[in-house]
């Protein structure tokens, strides 16, 4: 185990990182994020710094810098192993230098060695990155910067010695001794409606009258204590866009850099025929961490719910939403994994009512996160005929090995489809992101006040709709210009989705300005087409964004290759180092290196390593897995009096021998049975439960409590012709619609699911039926509204 505190001195100096600025300029659906951090040696020696910065997994690093004093240095990309070298050659000969590379095992993890700071000097550190903005469910646009790292869980046999994220130091999170300032300005081809955030913002300041740019900061005091999360809003958001960025004037035409590049944001139109047939075919795999950080609160505050039991909720709702017909099976994982079933089983009202019992039993008692194994189990078993594969995944987690868990996803795409959920502040933008895409998915963040069922019952949405396939892309340009496809091919597309395509356009023609794309598949055995025609002029002062997000998609495509292709490993190898130089973009074989070599004197005393801490917002995750043996609680007792003995807690320093105690009283909790979690009471998960797995209700005393009647009320104004279960039913379906419509997105399913139960029962009197329920209840929803 790493000792987290380093070569530190006897004195308990502030660490000499002292603030973060960020300024953010969003290009629609992209964004350039540039970070300012500011050091301060105040020791009495030399002193290195090592800071693990987390980065999202799609973003592509473009520009670092370093100013010592009063001199700047910009940082060069080199292949790794030659910026490691000359990186070790400027320390030891009394230079200050900075770099800055991926960390070996998973992407979204840079780590930052400041180099050698005189006593007293100080230093700023720049650092430059793009990357896209994913679309939310309420179609909002999600910039993060992720500010908090759980630590990595090493699964079991997995080499921990070089991991860079093992390094950070984890404090309580009013202890960070940096603070953080952010300015953002948004520029969009269609007007700017509202951002939102996860943190007090300033108000939205317009810059025209058109509403399409606007500026907006973090309130001032805010402490890089959270995740701080952007959510932009454009009207039209939906309509395809496309952006021609110009070549860089330095750079060689007919090279990536000195040519233009082309971004296109795609929104193919499904027809509505098609999408109001749902499919009744699928295995659907619910893959749900059960670690010990399940237990932590969804969001601080009171009355939070434990992600735990937002998961066993979101179960019950997908349970009760999935089609008659379909195979089903939840597998929980932790140190080990267990499913519900040895295979995947039809579903029925048994097999439904078999695995309800065993959620509410579910509990966060499986210890570390280690999802490679029951990736590998789900693997193993054969895909059922006529039933495509549909593997959800839910983890509020990070894995030491994500690139192997990728890997592992990437080798198995062709058999299913991963839709991922990554739960609270720690969850890795880069496993959760990097599954859903090789698989063909989509990824989702629960974060903040986010509740997890609407964002759960999207995916269900996609997995539901009929497989795109037959897609093929096809640029037509006009004559003496051609087109370098930088994307790998689209393999899947969602109702609602957008897919950004980036591509290389060579040469000029005389004449015609306008170029197009056409996107050709097949839906539901149905041909489709969308074209998006635009313009081959160059945006003015675009900055070069878009070059360096395709650059980074090419290289990440590269990358793959790359680690397929054991025969033509060099060859790839050298192709990304070659194309990351050439971009300025980082990559898995590059890292940015600077040295400054000031007077050239040696510096004098003695050399210290001193980590720069992350926020430890909870403990249960970042000092403790469940499954922890006693041996290895006096490990984890020392990091915690290491990091006690530096930091002050509140007003007070907390003693060695407290931390232990608490340590030790935090493992008697982990060893005693999880408490029974309290009857559900939201009437709506009340209601739910009580549904079958038809899709009809039976109607009883728990239905008659839900809809705040008593059960004779409910009964005596039944039409005398109709089924006791379809009155039942209908009674349900109004009180949804006229009580619960701000959460349809959770129920929809399930109420078609009601709604084609009642057609099959082919029942006369429907008008009558929902009448009379609207009378009951008091509402007035009409039957077309209901879909009957």
């Amino acid at each position: 185990m790493v000792n987290c505190c380093g070569l530190v001195t006897v004195k308990n100096e502030p660490v000499p990182l002292k603030s973060i600025a960020v300024e953010v300029s969003v290009q629609g659906h992209v964004a350039t994020v540039s970070s300012t951090l500011q050091y301060e040696n105040q020791e009495q020696s030399p002193l290195e710094a090592i800071f693990v910065f987390p980065l999202p997994g799609e973003a592509a690093v473009c520009r670092f810098s370093a100013k010592i004093g009063q001199t700047e240095v910009v940082a060069e990309v080199q292949e790794k192993q030659k910026a490691q070298e000359q990186y070790d050659d400027a320390l030891s000969s009394g230079q200050q230098a900075f770099l800055l590379e991926e960390s070996d095992e998973s992407p979204d993890v840079f780590k930052l060695s400041v180099g050698s700071l005189p006593p007293g000097e100080k230093a700023s550190v720049s650092l430059d990155y793009v990357t896209e903005l994913a679309v939310q469910a309420d179609d909002g646009l999600r910039l993060c910067l992720p500010a908090v790292l759980n630590p990595r869980y090493q699964p079991q046999g997995s080499d921990s010695g070089s991991g860079g994220s093992a390094q950070v130091s984890s404090v309580p999170a009013g202890s960070v001794p940096y603070s953080l300032s952010l300015s953002a300005h948004v520029s969009s081809p269609h007007p700017i409606s509202r951002v939102e955030s996860n943190c007090p913002l300033d108000p939205l300041n317009y810059l025209n009258t058109e509403k399409t740019q606007a500026t907006v900061s973090l309130a001032a005091g805010h402490q890089f204590d959270r995740d701080v999360e952007l959510l932009l809003y454009y009207q039209d958001t939906h309509q395809p866009t496309a952006i021609v960025e110009a070549a860089q004037a330095s750079a060689k035409p007919g090279s990536l850099m000195g040519d233009p590049v082309v971004m296109l944001s795609l929104y193919p139109e499904f027809p509505k025929d098609v999408m109001s047939s749902m499919t009744s075919h699928g295995e659907f795999l619910f893959v749900v961490d059960r670690s010990g950080s399940m237990e932590c609160p969804m969001h601080l505050g009171s009355g939070s719910q434990d992600r735990i039991g937002s998961a066993r909720d979101t179960l019950l709702l997908l349970l009760k939403s999935l089609p008659m017909g379909c195979y089903f099976n939840i597998i929980g994982f932790g140190s080990s994994y267990e499913s519900f079933f040895s295979k995947s089983v039809e579903y029925s009202q048994k097999t439904m009512d078999e695995a309800l019992q065993k959620v509410k039993e579910m509990r966060a008692d499986l210890g570390g996160t280690e999802i490679l194994q029951p990736l590998k189990h789900i693997y193993s078993q054969p895909c059922l005929p006529d039933q495509p594969r549909q593997l959800f995944l839910f983890t509020d987690g990070e894995v030491r090995n994500t690139k192997e868990v990728l890997d592992l996803v990437k080798t198995n795409a062709g058999s299913h489809r991963c839709f991922s959920f990554g739960i609270g502040k720690g969850a890795s933008t880069a496993l959760i992101s990097g599954v859903a895409k090789q698989a063909r998915g989509h990824a989702q963040f629960i974060t903040g006040q986010d509740r997890m069922q609407p964002k759960v019952m999207q995916s269900l949405r996609f997995a539901l709709q009929p497989a795109v396939v037959d897609i093929s892309v096809k640029w037509n340009v006009p004559k003496g210009v051609s087109v370098t496809p930088l994307s790998p091919p689209i393999r899947v597309v969602f109702q609602g989705q957008r897919a950004l395509l980036y591509a290389q356009l060579t040469g000029e023609s005389s004449g015609d300005t306008e170029g197009s794309v056409m996107v050709k598949y097949s839906l539901a055995k149905q041909p489709v087409e969308n074209q998006l025609s635009f313009s081959l002029k160059p945006a003015e002062d675009a900055g070069m964004t878009v070059h360096r997000l395709g650059a980074r998609t090419l290289i990440q495509s590269l990358e793959v290759e790359e680690g397929e292709q054991d025969g033509e490993k060099e060859g790839v190898k050298e192709k990304v180092i070659e194309l990351s130089i050439q971009s300025g973009v980082s990559s898995a074989f590059t890292a940015f290196i600077a040295v400054h070599k000031g007077d050239g004197e040696a510096l004098h005393g003695q050399l210290l390593r001193r980590q720069v801490p992350t926020p430890n917002w909870y403990l249960c995750s970042s000092v403790l897995e469940p499954d922890m043996k006693l041996s290895e609680l006096d490990d984890r007792a020392d990091q915690l009096m290491c990091s006690a003995s530096e930091f002050e807690v509140g007003t007070k320093s907390m003693s060695a021998q407290k931390a232990k105690g608490s340590l030790a009283s935090r493992v008697k909790d982990f060893d005693s049975p999880a408490p029974t979690s309290k009857p559900v009471r939201d009437p709506l998960l009340q209601l739910i439960s009580l549904q079958k797995a038809s899709g009809s209700w039976v109607l009883e005393a728990a239905l008659a409590e839900v809809l705040a009647k008593t059960e004779e009320e409910v009964s005596k104004p039944k039409p005398a012709q109709v089924d006791q279960d379809v009155w039942a039913t209908v009674l349900a379906l109004v009180w949804l619609y006229g009580f619960k419509m701000e959460a349809q997105e959770e129920w929809q399913f399930l109420a078609m699911k009601a709604v084609s139960w009642i057609q099959a029962q082919k029942v006369a009197s429907v008008s009558e039926c929902v009448q009379a329920g609207n009378t009951l209840l008091g509402c007035q929803v009409q039957k077309d509204t209901l879909g009957l």
